[in-house]
């Protein structure tokens, strides 16, 4: 799969976090195989913007977008409740929205931090939210969009939240790493549970995407003009991996795909890596008590 032409996607209905950089190119691909794509944001205006460009590209196209804010928990939970609400099954949830590196300590609605409230601790709440939809499906997968800042993360149980003291890259890498954690759990919780849902997780190696936007300074002007060019993609490219995650048929349910070039930044998408904390079954599994318990809800 070295292009975004995909074998048909009629008749699947997936959910994406997002409406720019890899989000945007995960809709437009699935929208040109003639699935149905909902975007989901907390700016109307990107998402009537994502929407317009889909559907100059692929005229006719089903392509719907949702109101979320990621960093309210209440959010998710509303858009849960509406998607519920129309009881139309899910094929697909792609949880892609992320944040990187804000400079100064930020907070979610919830008193989370940024990071781990939008890139993981919200996106663990909306797949338990629309659990009911995908289980109504026959095929359907949940896709963690991960990076491959999982394997520089100086994991701490006890400070997922980063009260003992913030870093703005410490905090990204650490969500990155449990939204892997999730992906590979969910997989077991599915398996044991009779769920039927395959989970995987994606990363886009090192792509040109606007999640560099959150950050700043000397390491935001090396790697957009200094690392980019020579070993990185377009964000085209880097939503290979995810769209190999979300049609693929010879995917393995728990497992991780992205670049396959080298150091894993570029090239077509195939089987990844884990951190090596990502096998640890226990770890996994206090992980998603405490992350249940933040959320206040159970799965299944």
């Amino acid at each position: 799969m070295k292009t975004t032409r995909l074998a048909s996607q009629r008749g699947t209905s997936t959910l994406i976090t997002g409406t720019g950089g890899l989000g945007y190119e995960v809709a437009l691909a699935l929208a040109r195989a003639g699935g149905r794509v909902i975007l989901a944001g907390r700016n109307a205006a990107k998402g009537a913007e994502a929407m317009a460009a889909i559907s100059a590209v692929v005229p006719g196209s089903e392509v719907a977008f949702e109101m979320v804010d990621l960093a309210s928990l209440q959010s998710v939970r509303d858009l849960g409740t509406r998607l519920r609400a129309r009881g139309q099954p899910l094929d697909r949830l792609i949880n892609n929205a992320g944040i990187m590196s804000p400079p100064a300590l930020e907070l979610t609605a919830d008193g989370h931090e940024m990071q781990f409230g939008v890139n993981y601790l919200a996106h663990f709440a909306l797949t338990a939210e629309v659990l009911p939809l995908l289980r109504a499906s026959r095929q359907a997968r949940v896709v963690n969009v991960t990076s491959l800042a999982q394997h520089y993360a100086k994991f701490d149980l006890d400070d997922l939240r980063s009260e003992k003291g913030y870093h703005p890259g410490r905090a990204y890498c650490g969500s990155k790493l449990l939204q892997a954690m999730f992906a590979r759990e969910l997989q077991g919780r599915s398996d044991a549970e009779g769920w039927g849902v395959t989970s995987l997780a994606a990363h886009p190696g090192f792509a040109g995407t606007n999640l560099f936007e959150t950050g700043g300074g000397v390491s935001r002007f090396v790697s957009t003009r200094v690392i980019l060019p020579l070993l990185g993609q377009s964000a085209a490219a880097g939503a290979l991996p995810t769209l190999f995650a979300a049609t693929s048929p010879s995917v393995t349910g728990g497992e991780l795909y992205g670049p396959t070039g080298f150091m894993q930044m570029s090239g077509s998408p195939g089987p990844g890596k884990y951190a090596k904390i990502v096998h640890d079954e226990g770890l996994r599994a206090e992980v998603w008590r405490r992350s249940e318990d933040l959320v206040g809800n159970r799965y299944g």
